[in-house]
């Protein structure tokens, strides 16, 4: 059932924009493999083999410090409407900081303003692959939470550095993350 690709197409592209979470997995050479979940209108589709989005500040910054590791990384959609669907993208992944100024504002507007914003991660697709999905459940969304962008607003610009210098520098298994090095 499933299918292989090189790129994303128009229609995975489609598919792509009407989800409304999806899923990051990276690992690092050792240590636990991270999985997170996405939303709040942070992913966009660049060309057939490039995506990015806007990864917000929370509670850790895993997906960092694998990519600088070894940049593997795997996005996961999961129709939970309309037709059954599974969608992966395996490729490579690179972060880039507000201090990357050039980066940063190539593709910072691309995204609704949030002042949580981390970090945009980039992601060269090397392969996508489709599945069935027919044993993913119906969902209904019902609108997205406004308590991490309440938080960042809260917090202001400094107060989120603060708690990026607190909270984000490694992950669970230690590794650096690079929020605040300005040597790289």
């Amino acid at each position: 059932m499933a299918k292989q690709y090189d790129s994303i197409d128009e229609k995975l592209t489609t598919f792509i924009q009407q989800q409304k979470i999806f899923f990051v997995s990276t690992a690092g050479a050792e240590g636990r493999v991270n999985l997170s979940p996405k939303g709040m209108d942070s992913l966009r589709v660049l060309s057939p083999n490039k995506v990015v989005w806007l990864n917000l500040t929370g509670s850790g910054n895993e997906t960092a410090a694998h990519l600088y590791e070894n940049g593997r990384i795997t996005l996961m959609f999961c129709a939970f409407d309309g037709p059954p669907n599974i969608l992966r993208l395996y490729g490579k992944g690179s972060v880039i900081h507000p201090r990357d100024v050039d980066a940063w504002n190539v593709h910072i507007g691309l995204f609704p303003a949030n002042s949580g914003a981390r970090q945009i991660i980039e992601v060269d697709i090397e392969r996508v692959q489709t599945s069935c999905g027919y044993a993913v459940p119906f969902y209904d969304y019902q609108g997205e939470r406004e308590t991490l962008a309440r938080w960042a607003d809260k917090k202001g610009s400094e107060g989120v550095k603060q708690y990026w210098e607190e909270k984000n520098q490694f992950s669970i298994d230690g590794k650096p993350t690079h929020i605040l090095d300005d040597t790289l």
